[in-house]
């Protein structure tokens, strides 16, 4: 068992959006696993072996247990069968108590895709009649306790906001490990839409943002799926 399975559709999804919520977790002892559903392979800049070598250096950075890449089709995957029965299995593999997840809507179209298909993951990989296996044996059933969704590209208010004000550092460290993807004065490539100055500091705005919702710096926000509980209303800031 693991505590957090962050899902993005790209490598980068979860550092952009969760990178502080994850690090912060691991730093506190927490198990962490980052799986990304494609190689990011369709990206303007860079190809799907520059960003697998700056996914482990993000990872690392995050001090995440291990990161995995389910290799589906990046632009094209859909919440098929064939899809959804590779998430489940990672899902029973880690048995998470939560799951990170893209938002429920973005300008890119892959976000919004792999939100749906990771929610509907979680859910069947609690059916006993859906049969999956890895290294040959049957997997036990696994349904993650809740299902937290990213806030990404575009505004979307959040249900609860995590405080990243004591890591936001590491949050933009694992973001710059990307170095094919965002603002490089020395790249001959291509620009595109995240790959400029402003970009970066639209990074530390939105952040701000959040965090200024719940009275500290820096934040991350997200949306639920089912309202977060508590037996104790002095446990929740």
């Amino acid at each position: 068992m693991i505590d957090i399975l962050a899902f993005g559709a790209h490598p980068d999804d979860v550092e952009l959006a969760a990178g502080g919520t994850v690090f912060s977790h691991a730093a506190a002892g927490h198990k962490v696993v980052i799986a990304d559903l494609t190689r990011g392979e369709l990206g303007t800049r860079g190809d799907a072996k520059s960003r697998e070598t700056e996914a482990e250096k993000a990872a690392s950075i995050l001090g995440v247990m291990q990161r995995v890449n389910l290799e589906l089709s990046d632009g094209f995957f859909e919440a098929d069968n064939q899809s959804l029965l590779r998430v489940v299995e990672v899902i029973r593999e880690f048995r998470p108590r939560i799951v990170l997840a893209n938002a429920v809507t973005d300008r890119h179209p892959d976000h919004g895709r792999g939100a749906s298909l990771v929610s509907r993951a979680c859910f069947l990989a609690g059916l006993r009649k859906i049969k999956t296996q890895k290294a040959g044996l049957e997997q036990e059933v696994w349904r993650p306790e809740t299902v937290y969704h990213f806030i990404q590209d575009r505004f979307i208010k959040p249900d609860l906001v995590v405080d990243i004000s004591h890591c936001f550092e590491q949050k933009m460290m694992a973001i710059r490990a990307f170095e094919t993807q965002f603002y490089n004065p020395e790249s001959s490539e291509p620009e595109t839409p995240i790959s400029s100055a402003a970009f970066i500091a639209y990074i530390e705005g939105r952040a701000r943002e959040m965090g200024r919702l719940i009275g500290t710096e820096f934040g991350e926000g997200f949306t639920t799926e089912r309202p977060v509980g508590t037996d104790n209303l002095l446990k929740l800031s």
